[in-house]
């Protein structure tokens, strides 16, 4: 019966804070007035991977210098906004700038820490805000450009072939409705997967081309078109060796679930494959000069008798009608889009997704739109490892590395390294529907991508296994047991009684351990538009469009009912470069 005067209380000490936090918004200082004091001040604010610093120097009047540091943050996400905003900040003068779309918590980050800074330079707690716009909607303006090819989202494939196209001496615009570059792509961790490459070979590892397509074909349910899926695995060694050439060499190798030879190809010092790709095809695509456009978003596709001939898109304030002789589609999948998601699988809705913002199957729209076939869009895969308070993506090389997964009660449920959908179902089938990963201090001394982890308070930790269960609310004897007993297995003391036999080149011995709770979560769609082995795109009846081109997420056929990780980066690459050749081919 008390309850109700204190709630009645707290809402309106909350309406009070509001109210503060209102008035000071309306009232804040539209420009400088002088009376600061000259030198440089520092504030830190949380980031999404960690700390986010900002050094602010003023004269008595002005903001003369802002530097930004976040170590911690994604290079090709939350960098992206650490890298503009800086200049932004300058700019306006103020703090009060736009943030970067798909990069908000780290916008936030350096925009709070902007006026914790000012406040130490004399602003009495309120920062400057920016000179008030009109608000008069700017007038749009038209733009017609042209090019021979135009490469429609700046993901993992758009990025590879942009490079091709540019290498082969011919002009090509990229266009990204984000502010920054690498969709999905950014999000990939554990590697590429590729079969007889010369890493492989040097660090004797057996493998063939066949193994990994029928690898492929048996994890996707045998779904996947054969033509895609061979063309897939011929061409990935000539992938890795084509990422040495511009100085993105992939030489640990690792597994992944539903692979029967270490084929996972990444960065040696462990980093997520990603971000690392992601940065090294920016690097290259600003020496060579491509034309990125930013923030525009390609509508809809331009016909002229059956043969695609370029784009419509919009950008801030400009319409754009893009003429090119031949168009590669690479917009990414529709994991996002909880509509799509909704209409091909209404027994995910409500499922937290691990997809970019900007993962809303426009392309898939669009190449409809113009006759284009869609192949298995009902196939939607469930990742096992998700936190689900942030929607991160627990790499599956940390199980590649010998990491386990238990339940609850502290006890393993399934073999790890099994395919991702059949993880994700004995998962669902546990208490509570979730389970913990559990690793060791060695496992995250080999996998960088870690380190995020512990920064962003996802892990648990202690220095012996029964400390961890203890934490963890679990009987310590029994993850004892299973900790020992997993040892066994990894030491060839005993078979494992789930039938893993990947991802266990060392017990799990070294001090301290380490866990992580996670759940499914909607990772990857499998579906999308239908193209042939020369990624040309094609009708329901298998009639190729010309000068229409697709590859990565946005195609449908390759994955079939299931992707085994690592296949997602072998995709982008391989294709992105045969969607890219296939182009050039047209133009003669």
């Amino acid at each position: 019966m008390k309850k109700k005067p204190i709630i009645i209380g707290i809402v309106v000490a909350l309406l009070v804070v509001a109210a503060a936090v209102l008035g000071y918004f309306n009232n804040r200082p539209q420009k400088l007035d002088g009376g600061l004091k000259p030198g440089t001040y520092t504030a830190t604010e949380k980031g999404f991977g960690g700390d986010v610093t900002v050094s602010v120097t003023v004269d008595s009047s002005k903001i003369t210098a802002v530097n930004i540091k976040g170590d911690s943050e994604t290079p090709t996400v939350g960098g992206a906004a650490i890298k503009r905003l800086g200049p932004a900040i300058m700019k306006a003068q103020s703090p009060y700038v736009d943030g970067i779309s798909g990069a908000t918590v780290t916008s936030n980050a350096v925009r709070a820490a902007a006026v914790a800074a000012l406040a130490q330079a004399g602003m009495g707690g309120q920062a400057p805000a920016p000179q008030a716009q009109s608000s008069a909607p700017a007038q749009r303006k038209s733009e017609t450009l042209t090019t021979d090819v135009v490469v429609v989202g700046a993901g993992g494939a758009g990025m590879t072939a942009a490079l091709h196209i540019v290498d082969a001496g011919k002009s090509v615009i990229l266009l990204e409705k984000r502010a920054i570059a690498g969709g999905n792509s950014n999000l990939a961790t554990a590697g590429m997967n590729a079969a007889e490459t010369h890493y492989q070979k040097e660090q004797g590892i057996e493998d063939s081309v066949e193994l990994f397509y029928e690898d492929t074909m048996k994890g996707g349910h045998n779904l996947g078109v054969p033509a895609l899926v061979r063309t897939l695995a011929e061409k990935s060694a000539a992938g890795i060796d084509w990422l040495d050439s511009i100085g993105a060499p992939l030489a640990k190798i690792s597994t992944t679930g539903g692979q029967s030879k270490p084929r996972t190809h990444a960065p040696a010092d462990g980093s997520a494959v990603g971000s690392y790709l992601v940065s090294k095809f920016l690097e290259q695509l600003e020496a060579k000069n491509v034309n990125i456009m930013y923030e525009t978003a390609a509508t809809s596709l331009l016909m002229d008798g059956g043969k695609v001939v370029g784009v419509k898109a919009e950008g801030k304030d400009t319409d754009y009608t893009i003429n090119a002789k031949a168009v590669i589609l690479t917009t990414g999948g529709f994991g996002a889009n909880l509509d799509m998601i909704a209409k091909y699988r209404p027994d995910l809705v409500g499922t937290i997704s691990t997809n970019a913002p900007g993962i809303t199957g426009d392309g898939i729209v669009m190449a409809q739109a113009v006759g284009a076939g869609l192949v298995d869009m009902e196939q939607i895969q469930l990742h096992p490892t998700v936190e689900q308070s942030t929607a991160a993506l627990i790499t599956e090389g940390v199980r590649g590395d010998g990491g386990i997964m238990v339940n609850a009660q502290g006890k393993r449920f399934t073999n790890e390294m099994g395919t991702r959908d059949a993880v994700s179902a004995e998962e669902l089938k546990q208490d509570g529907q979730y389970s913990y990963v559990v690793f060791d201090q060695a496992i995250r001394e080999g996998r960088k991508a870690i380190e995020k982890y512990v920064s962003r308070g996802l892990t648990v930790q202690a220095d012996t296994i029964e400390g961890l269960a203890q934490k963890l609310g679990m009987d310590p004897a029994t993850l004892k047991a299973t900790l020992d007993d997993w040892n066994d297995v990894v030491g060839g003391k005993k078979q494992d009684e789930f039938g893993r036999t990947t991802g266990m080149p060392i017990p799990l011995v070294k001090a301290p351990y380490y866990a992580i709770k996670v759940a499914p979560g909607i990772h990857h769609t499998m579906g999308g538009v239908k193209i042939n082995e020369h990624a040309q795109v094609e009708t329901s009846d298998g009639t190729v469009i010309p000068g229409f081109f697709a590859a990565g997420e946005v195609t449908g056929g390759i994955h079939g009912g299931n992707r085994i990780g690592g296949n997602a980066v072998c995709d982008f690459v391989v294709f992105g470069t045969i969607a890219a050749e296939s182009a050039l081919a047209s133009l003669q």
